[in-house]
Order: structure tokens, then C-alpha cells, then sequence
């Protein structure tokens, strides 16, 4: 895992720009550097060596020196792929999977993202041609930025931060982003928070020639059911789950696992069978479950590092989060996930993790049904989809979201996994400049577009596979992870599981005992049953707790009354919301913390750094 840089255009400085921009994010790749400067072409490279210690150098050249790559990730079927090549009359140098990334854009072109198995965002230059060809895992694993600047030239990068130090970059907030943003908890558009700053979406390639960038999917996800017995498909994904973790571990450094009480965690680890785990909890009365991933790795023989934090210690590193983070993120876990890795990296470089079974075999509630949703649903549902229109045009009554959401129709009120601001407290407490960006509807409607025809639990998983995966849980990781110098690699979010997943029944995912129930069925043949059945619990984090506290409370009003708060919010609903958290009228932690997060990114990107 590393970190590249690039841009097109004819500048004086050229080499300098690119060093200045290498250098924003050393954090990602700390072993060294590299660069290729072209007449109206630069491309920068940061290393974090974890293949090929010695022959994977980048910017990595094929035999003419014609086309040149930076890549970041890690390509699991390279050994396959170089194979097919090697018998079409490649030659290879290296032992490095990067250098099949070279020879494949010879051999096939813009379909060469589709042929790739493992996490990647690359950046590759054909001179003869002159295109520019970039692409970004399945997943959006990895991350990939980009922009135009005024004069028509291209940025690139792994990180926003690095587009500062250049000279075309115009860094403006973009004020569209914030309202999503509040109900979000993370940024929804494919537009990032600095204006004109672009998201490059997972499963998609483009390709930028003379000027002109051309944007293409490669792959979507299609939940199809395909009937099966029950009990060939618990071995089929135990099977496909070990081989996919066999494949990820590949590694010429240490390797360990990130562990919690949870079953992904466990079961990545079960299979893994490293020589080290690494937890964390937090030094306060019931937010401490470490103690389930000590006593696995007991079971296990499993060495397991664990760190108890302290509220000192996230509030101190909390402006540092956000600058990693390079949008404000307001998920709470990203604050101990910060700790985590700092704590595995001083034991190995590797590490494998459990994000992305939830969204590929249904682990969440929200994917379930009460019973007496279930009652209500033998409504047919013309009827129910009636009720529900009826509902939104009320007043809001008991029962109201009930209708709604027994309707059928997600479209209509799910959003993902998470739901911080209601849109009309939102735009309450925005200034009217800043009401102006998208409705949540507006943001998945699109997303819903592509999967109209299917089923409920189906368009579930779609949304947030497309939204809330890449927006905030992948993005946390990796941003968390590399700030840290620290390889973080997720064998659930596998081409191959995927294909597998996308096919189960929905009766196999979710079926009244449990959610992903066929998935801990497959997690058991490895996982003693009180780790295979465990609800999931996510990552608490005490920041309801926290807010009350006289320290932490008066940290948070003094953003909340800061000028430049002023320009965003109207303030004294910001406090009032503060004081009556305080004072145990209401539980507004989520709604402080989210605000509270941008106002830390928004300081430390465009105050603290003019």
C-alpha cells in the first residue's frame, strides 16, 4: 500500500510541485520515492514496500520505457495474470505485482481493470499515445482523487491534501456538500468538499486524452438469487473465505489481524491464524470489549496486543483524524480505528481486517424485519405503498415511520447505515447559503435507479454498497490505517466472495434468527458458537458520555462560538443543543459530534492552513 501523485500540463517548477505533493503524503508511503517527469506529464510515487522489497520500485516502466505507472494496493491473481502475459510474449523484470499492470494495459487495454482480482487506484501514462488510464478497485478499497484546474490541466492523487501544494489547485469549500453531510455523517457526493475536487467511483476506469476525461464503469454488483442447498453453501463460502484470506496474506513483511468480539474480525483471524492481534477499547464503564478478542487469541495461541484510550488522548489527535481523513468524517469509530492501527504498526506492516461482510451478506438490522412488520407485509403491497404516500403528507403521528417503512419501497426512506441529522433539523440549523446541496433522495436516487426491479433486502445491500461502504467504512480504513504507514487489506471484499455472496438466497441471509445467518453458519465450522452467533456490535465509542464532562463540553461550545462557525450554523441552536445533551434532556451526541467534526476539518484545512 502506498501513495501516488500526478498532474498534466507544462510548469516551471515541475519537479519541485511534485516533490512538494510527494511529500503531503510520506505517511502513506514511507520506504522511498520515485518519479517520472514528462514534457506536460508528472507522475509521483510514495512506497510502503510490502512485495518485492528490492525490484518494486515505482514509477515502474515496461521493456521501452513507453508506458509508466505509480500504483497503490495490491493485486491478488498478479501470479495468474503474469502467466498469460509471459505466454503472450512479455517479459517481466520484476517479481512485483505492479509490473503486470504494465504489460496488461499492452495486452488489453482500458479492459484491464476488469480483469484484476485485489485493491487498487493506479495512474498509467502511454506515451506513444498519449492517454492517461486510471482505474479503482471493485470496492473503492483504495482511494482516488481528481481535478481540473482552470487552465484545463488534470490533478490526480491517493489524498485531496496533495493537491495543495500546487500551484493550479484554487481550494474552495464546496457548500453543496454540508447538508448531506449532516444527515450522512460522511461526504455523499461523488464532488468532494473542496470544490471541483472529484471522486474517481469504485468499479470505474477513465481514460484522459488531448484534454478530454471519459469516466466508464467496469463492474456492478448483481444480487441474483441462485437456489442452492443450504448446507453446500455454508462449505462453498468456508471454502471461498479461506482462499480468499490465503490469497490476501501474501506478503513479504509481517502480517497480523485486527481483532474485536465480532464474527468478521474473528473469523478473518480464525483463518488467518497469525502470529498477532491487535484491539482496542476505551477507558471507560462498559466501552471496553477487548476482552472477547484476548480470550480468542487464548483459544487460538495467538499473540494479542490491546490499548485502552482515553478521552484525553481523541480529543488531542482529533484535529489530526480529520486531516487524514481529508473530509470531515464523523463516524466515531474512525477515532479508535486511529489507535488501532498506530498500535498494530509497531508490531507488523499488514494487517487484515473483517469490513465488508456486513454489506455482502446482510449483517445489519436495518436489513431485517420485526415480527410485526412482518405481520403488516401480508398486505399486498399496492395497498401498503398507498398507506405510506398517505403517512408523508400527515403530520407526523405514532406509527408514522412504521407505514413507511413497511411499504416495500426503500427508495423511500432508507438511506444506509447511517442517519445523523433529519433533513428538516438540518436545514434549520444551516445558514441559507449552505442550504443549497442535495436532498438524501436526490444523493440515492441515482443508486436506486440501477436496481429498480429488485427486491427490498436487495436494493438494501446495493445502496450501501455503493454509498455508505465506500464513503465511510473503506474510507476510514484505509485513511486510518495510512496515517499510520500501516497495510490494511480486507479479504471479505474479494471479487470471487463477492460473486459467491451476490448469488444466496435471501432466506440463507436473513431469516428471523439472525442476520447474515448462512454466513455464521460457514464462520462456526472455525468459530466456537458464542463468536459465530454474537450480535453485531459495531465500535462503541463514549462521546454521549464524553459531551457531558465539563472539559470536552467546553472544547466542543468553543467551536460552536467560534466566527467561523457563524458562517455555517445558526450558533445558539448549536449550544442550546450542547446544554440540553448536558443536562440529560435529550441524546444529541450524534448531531453535536457531526457538527463538531466538520468544524475541526473546516479549521484545520482553511484556517489553520491559508
Amino acid at each position: 500500500m502506498c501513495g501516488f501523485v500526478g498532474f498534466t500540463g507544462k510548469l516551471e517548477k515541475q519537479k519541485e510541485i511534485l516533490n512538494n505533493m510527494m511529500a503531503r503524503i510520506v505517511h502513506r508511503g514511507p520506504d522511498s520515492a520515485g518519479e517520472f517527469l514528462g514534457e506536460d506529464v508528472a507522475l509521483g510515487f510514495r512506497r510502503l514496500s510490502i512485495i518485492d522489497l528490492d525490484g518494486g520500485s515505482q514509477p515502474m516502466y515496461n521493456e521501452d520505457g513507453s508506458v509508466v505507472i505509480v500504483f497503490n494496493g495490491e493485486i491478488y491473481n498478479f501470479m495468474s495474470l503474469r502467466e498469460e502475459l509471459s505466454a503472450a510474449g512479455h517479459t517481466f523484470r520484476t517479481r512485483s505485482d505492479t509490473e503486470t499492470l504494465v504489460h496488461g494495459w499492452e495486452e488489453w487495454g482500458e479492459k484491464l481493470a476488469s480483469k484484476l482480482r485485489g485493491m487498487f487506484a493506479f495512474l498509467l501514462y502511454d506515451k506513444k499515445s498519449g492517454v492517461l488510464y486510471g482505474a479503482r478497485d471493485y470496492f473503492g478499497i483504495k482511494p482516488y482523487y481528481y481535478y481540473r484546474t482552470a487552465e484545463g490541466n488534470y490533478l490526480f492523487g491517493s489524498e485531496i491534501k496533495s493537491f495543495l501544494e500546487h500551484p493550479g489547485f484554487d481550494k474552495r469549500l464546496n457548500k453543496k456538500a454540508l447538508r448531506p453531510y449532516l444527515t450522512f455523517q460522511y461526504s455523499s457526493l461523488d464532488e468532494t468538499f473542496f470544490e471541483g475536487v472529484f471522486k474517481l467511483p469504485p468499479a470505474h476506469y477513465f481514460t484522459l486524452k488531448d484534454g478530454a476525461m471519459t469516466v466508464t464503469r467496469y463492474w456492478d454488483a448483481d444480487f441474483t438469487e441462485k437456489p442452492g442447498d443450504f448446507d453446500a453453501y455454508v462449505n462453498d463460502i468456508d471454502k471461498t473465505v479461506n482462499e480468499s484470506v490465503a490469497a490476501h496474506k501474501i506478503s513479504d513483511v509481517k502480517v497480523g489481524a485486527f481483532l474485536s468480539g465480532g464474527v468478521d474480525s474473528s473469523y478473518i483471524t480464525a483463518c488467518l491464524m497469525p502470529d498477532k492481534t491487535f484491539s482496542v477499547g476505551f477507558d471507560y464503564h462498559k466501552f471496553n470489549e477487548t476482552n472477547y478478542a484476548k480470550e480468542l487469541s487464548d483459544r487460538l495461541g495467538i499473540e494479542n496486543y490491546r490499548k485502552l484510550i482515553t478521552a484525553d488522548e481523541c480529543f488531542d489527535a482529533f484535529a489530526d483524524i480529520q486531516y487524514h481523513m481529508d473530509e470531515p468524517q464523523s463516524n466515531p469509530s474512525s477515532v479508535p480505528l486511529y489507535f488501532l492501527a498506530k498500535l498494530a504498526r509497531e508490531q507488523v506492516t499488514v494487517v487484515l481486517s473483517g469490513e465488508g461482510a456486513d454489506e455482502i451478506y446482510a449483517g445489519y438490522e436495518w436489513y431485517d424485519e420485526t415480527p410485526m412488520m412482518q405481520k403488516y407485509k401480508k398486505i399486498p403491497q399496492p395497498l401498503r405503498i398507498a398507506a405510506a404516500g398517505v403517512a408523508k403528507r400527515l403530520p407526523y403521528f405514532k406509527g408514522h415511520d412504521f407505514i413507511i417503512k413497511s411499504s416495500g419501497r426503500p427508495e423511500d426512506y432508507f438511506i444506509g447505515q447511517a442517519m445523523v441529522w433529519a433533513e428538516k433539523d438540518a436545514l434549520r440549523v444551516l445558514k441559507p447559503a449552505f442550504r443549497c446541496g442535495p436532498s438524501t433522495k436526490e444523493v440515492t436516487a441515482p443508486i436506486y435507479a440501477r436496481v429498480k426491479d429488485k427486491s427490498e433486502l436487495d436494493k438494501k445491500q446495493y445502496l450501501d454498497l455503493n454509498l455508505w461502504l465506500p464513503g465511510d467504512i473503506l474510507l476510514k480504513a484505509d485513511k486510518m490505517s495510512m496515517a499510520s504507514s500501516l497495510e490494511l487489506r480486507v479479504p471479505f471484499l474479494d471479487r470471487v466472495v463477492m460473486e459467491q455472496a451476490q448469488a444466496l438466497p435471501h432466506e440463507y441471509k436473513i431469516n428471523g434468527k439472525n442476520t447474515k445467518y448462512i454466513f455464521r453458519k460457514a464462520a462456526n465450522k472455525t468459530l466456537p458458537d458464542e463468536w459465530a452467533d454474537r450480535k453485531k456490535m459495531g465500535f462503541p465509542v463514549p462521546i454521549r458520555y464524553w459531551l457531558k464532562e465539563e472539559k470536552y463540553y467546553n472544547i466542543v461550545k468553543g467551536y460552536f462560538t467560534s466566527d467561523y462557525a457563524a458562517e455555517f450554523f445558526d450558533t445558539d441552536a448549536l449550544v442550546a443543543l450542547l446544554d440540553e445533551h448536558r443536562a440529560d434532556k435529550a441524546n444529541n451526541g450524534r448531531r453535536i459530534w457531526t457538527v463538531f467534526t466538520f468544524l475541526v476539518w473546516y479549521k484545520r484545512f482553511f484556517i489553520d492552513e491559508t
